[in-house]
């Protein structure tokens, strides 16, 4: 069955609409953040980082992940699965809220993985993030970025960062997004949101039309190359607030990365203008709580002092940015280590949860035996 991004007709296409409709929804009152949908295996939802599967619906057969292609495809997404075998796009119902989708080919079906995105921006304290992120959203120009594994909330951030500016600054947002997953209405600020693929060609090309648009905030959904990273990194130098996020586990891995998409011969460059125009940089990790019923953030914050900026600037130093971290809490900047700490210590994560994240085990060990907990 050919996929074709139109509505249903009554009738089969009619009974399909339903019943996605019903397993969003039981998605979402099971608190779920994913729904995955697999020709030969009953729908799975991800719960407070499990996957479970949803009990009393049978299998799914591939007519069933067909026909549900159907209904939620783009005509975008229709182009790109055709061509490549895959597509991203998102999709939404007024009560169920938005969906960002993810459809690929395997064993020859279709399969999807719908996450869900909250319909509203929650704020600093909502989402457990470190109260100086208030400031540094305020900054009027500069690159701050947010890193982290997928499913670890950099969106979320975003979106609150966004909207705080949103809230507080009369001043012109132009999002680049692929796709756009949270809509942000005009509040003090005007807030454009643009597409890759549906209003633009590329993500570099966005940033650079949006220097000349009269923006004073740009918000990229992810930096992933040469192209777009240099164009970020450029529009940070002419006086705007880069907003952007990468899938980089720390500062020293984040740095390294960018620097790394430059060709050698523009590396050295690259370095000083991340030394020059880096404001901060907020890696996270969302971590399973005590009781097993939610999951909790946990924070790294870089931000650029004089001493990270040497560190930036020397590439063999690089790796030694948690040193900085270690050393700056004056400053705003905590370490992975530290936030684990204190999760433990309040009894919020259990040591088991935060060891696999610990760059030193022996010590949130000897802390936790301190405080009376179980290993």
């Amino acid at each position: 069955m050919p996929i074709q991004a139109t509505q249903p007709s009554k009738g089969v296409g009619f009974i399909v609409e339903t019943g996605i409709e019903e397993l969003l929804q039981r998605a979402v009152s099971a608190g779920a953040s994913d729904l995955h949908l697999k020709v030969g295996s009953p729908p799975v939802v991800r719960v407070a980082g499990e996957l479970r599967r949803l009990h009393g619906v049978a299998s799914l057969r591939p007519d069933d992940t067909e026909a549900i292609a159907q209904v939620v495809f783009t005509q975008r997404a229709v182009k790109e699965f055709k061509e490549r075998g895959d597509a991203d796009f998102a999709f939404g119902r007024p009560d169920l809220g938005r969906f960002r989708v993810t459809a690929f080919r395997q064993r020859g079906s279709i399969s999807l993985v719908m996450r869900r995105v909250p319909s509203d921006s929650l704020n600093f304290e909502e989402l457990g993030l470190p109260p100086i992120l208030r400031r540094l959203a305020s900054e009027p120009k500069g690159l701050l970025l947010v890193t982290g594994p997928s499913g670890s909330g950099k969106t979320s951030t975003m979106s609150a960062m966004i909207d705080h500016i949103n809230s507080t600054k009369p001043v012109s947002i132009v999002t680049v997004e692929d796709p756009i997953e949270v809509l942000h209405p005009d509040k003090l600020a005007v807030v454009a949101q643009r597409e890759v693929g549906v209003d633009t060609a590329t993500f570099a090309e966005a940033i650079q039309r949006a220097v000349r648009q009269d923006a004073d905030v740009i918000a990229v959904s992810h930096i992933d190359n040469f192209e777009t990273a240099r164009a970020a990194i450029g529009a940070a130098e002419t006086g705007h607030l880069v907003i952007s996020s990468m899938h980089t586990v720390d500062p020293a891995d984040t740095i390294t990365r960018i620097v790394g998409y430059y060709p050698v011969s523009e590396q050295a460059l690259a370095r000083r203008q991340l030394a020059a125009h880096l404001r901060a940089i907020i890696s996270q990790r969302l971590l399973e709580t005590t009781d097993g019923g939610s999951r909790v953030l946990a924070t790294e914050l870089l931000t650029n002092n004089e001493r990270a900026r040497d560190r930036i600037l020397d590439g063999t130093l690089t790796s030694s940015l948690d040193e900085v971290l270690k050393e700056s809490e004056f400053s705003g900047m905590h370490t992975f280590d530290q936030t684990l700490q204190t999760l433990v210590l309040s009894r919020r994560i259990s040591v088991r949860s935060a060891l696999p994240h610990s760059r030193n085990p022996h010590e949130l060990r000897a802390r936790a035996l301190e405080a009376g907990l179980e290993l």
